[in-house]
């Protein structure tokens, strides 16, 4: 493996997509990183067996918003614009988060087919949308990205499983970004009751969104499981505890899981606990 192990300013250079998706999650400025994930072209060149080497500090991320331990996340109440911006502020920094992870996903691992790639910089392209939606919302209520504290929960995720994409799949946008489908009717009912249409809109594309993105988890969960010789349900019940993934309470978008491709066996090991 290190003889194919190449500097991400090598390669294939500024063509390469896996290696633009790696200088994309190394930029710190969110504008930055953002035209770099546009600029990532379709028709990119894609060398899915080479082997990349990281590049230091990743993710990239702004000096602000500062990141606290999630239980220093202060609740604020709907019934105020500032607890609506800190809502709002709190899901952008969950987008800005699941652009790194389409990005990581992309440039780390190796050696899968040229659809993968492909999927991914999709979730990419439409999770950098999300966050400059909510960008922009704040904005509009007077607030910017960074104004508010944040954590960096599903990232940690991300550096516990570098080394084994199955493990990735089964416990990013499997487990924490399938929390999303569960969350976002109450977050969006909460937006609308409070009074704040535009908001709870954006939550609704956000879902649209993100049950595709689970699919995309799911099928290539599957694939790999496949491929190994595993039974998916036993086999994430085995990651899982390897990995200490949250456990995972109701009430369940049973609706919204199905539709991003969670079977029935799936959802009841789910719903047991």
């Amino acid at each position: 493996m290190v003889s194919n192990t190449v500097p991400a300013a090598q390669g294939f250079g500024p063509n390469c997509m896996r290696e633009q998706a790696l200088a994309a999650l190394a930029a710190t400025a969110w504008p930055e990183k953002l035209e770099r994930v546009r600029a990532i072209a379709d028709d990119a060149v894609l060398d899915c067996q080479r082997v990349f080497a990281p590049l230091p500090g990743l993710p990239g991320h702004p000096p602000r918003p500062e990141l606290v331990a999630p239980a220093q996340v202060r609740q604020r109440s709907m019934a105020t614009q500032e607890g609506r911006a800190a809502l709002l502020h709190a899901l952008a920094h969950i987008e800005f988060n699941a652009v790194n992870l389409a990005l990581d996903i992309l440039w780390r691992f190796a050696g899968m087919p040229e659809a993968f790639y492909r999927d991914w910089l999709r979730v990419a392209r439409e999770e950098a949308y999300h966050f400059d939606l909510l960008r922009q919302r704040l904005d509009a209520l007077g607030h910017a990205y960074g104004d508010f504290p944040a954590h960096s929960g599903l990232w940690d995720m991300a550096e516990r499983t570098q080394d084994d994409l199955l493990a990735r799949l089964a416990l990013v946008p499997r487990t924490l970004e399938a929390r999303g489908l569960d969350a976002s009717p109450m977050i969006r009912n909460k937006l609308a009751g409070a009074g704040d249409p535009d908001s709870a809109a954006i939550v609704d594309i956000i879902l649209r969104d993100e049950i595709g993105h689970v699919a995309i988890g799911n099928h290539w969960y599957r694939q790999q499981c496949a491929q190994a010789g595993r039974e998916p349900v036993a086999c994430y019940a085995e990651l899982a505890r390897r990995y200490d993934a949250p456990r995972l309470r109701g009430p369940f978008n049973l609706e919204a899981r199905r539709a991003a491709g969670f079977n029935e066996a799936e959802l009841a090991a789910l719903q047991a606990g």
